[in-house]
């Protein structure tokens, strides 16, 4: 039975490092890079905030960047059925608060959800060494474009950490007439638990300034660490243990 166990663990460990396993946790930490992923959809213009989902919504991201403190780099994108980079990484927060006062409804149709979180992570390639968070903030479901479960990995592997708000109140807004737009929920919370995140959803303009407070507040990176040398290793060495055991203890005699 000791044999057999420690075949059976010297494989398992075997396999898991030939897979590439990795560990994901959070972590404190001080440097951080940000990217504000703001819908602008039509749906951005629903009666149920005042005077529209959109100016509540960069009224918060203004004020997200005047709590994050200087030196810390910030990245602006807006989506619809498409993304749209707004901002690439900088330290210049003037320049970006200029960039999300002159945010406008996109001209696109749908939310691009999936495709949003991937433009995103792009932004980091050119980011200084640090925690890289994406603020992710909507107010419909993902209906067209890559889908958001597909995004995950990219996320993971790029080590990006995904806080996500959802806007609107629970009964949902109409515009366009009688277009009624409603959240799910469902997505968002998804995409903040796999990514180690936060979902939140904001009712009205003020919870919205709260949830931005909060996540200015928050220092928590994603951090990932490769098992695949520890596992190697145990593995190695459980077969070299196996096989003295099998030519000593456990041998067996013709």
């Amino acid at each position: 039975w000791t044999l057999l166990f420690m075949r059976l663990t010297t494989i398992s460990c075997l396999i898991l490092a030939a897979s590439g396993v990795t560990v994901w946790y959070n972590a404190r930490g001080s440097d951080f890079n940000y990217g504000l992923l703001i819908d602008a959809s039509s749906s951005m213009t629903a009666n149920d905030f005042k005077p529209s989902r959109l100016d509540a919504a960069k009224e918060s991201a203004l004020s997200f960047v005047d709590s994050v403190g200087s030196g810390t780099m910030v990245g602006v994108i807006t989506f619809t059925g498409t993304s749209f980079v707004r901002q690439r990484l900088t330290d210049d927060l003037g320049e970006v608060k200029d960039i999300i006062r002159n945010i406008n409804i996109e001209s696109v149709g749908g939310t691009a959800i999936g495709d949003a979180l991937v433009t995103g992570s792009n932004l980091f390639f050119s980011g200084r060494a640090g925690g890289n968070v994406l603020i992710l903030l909507t107010d419909g479901q993902s209906n067209v474009g890559l889908e958001v479960k597909d995004a995950i990995p990219f996320l993971l592997e790029n080590k990006v950490l995904v806080h996500a708000v959802g806007i609107g109140t629970k009964e949902g807004g109409s515009f366009a007439g009688e277009i009624v737009s409603k959240l799910d929920e469902e997505t968002l919370k998804f995409i903040a638990e796999e990514t180690g995140g936060k979902y939140s959803i904001a009712g009205d303009e003020s919870e919205l300034k709260e949830v931005f407070s909060e996540i200015a507040q928050l220092r928590t990176k994603r951090v990932g660490k490769n098992l695949t040398l520890i596992l190697l290793l145990v593995g190695v060495g459980l077969l070299l243990v196996e096989w003295g055991l099998m030519n000593s203890k456990y041998r067996s005699l013709p």
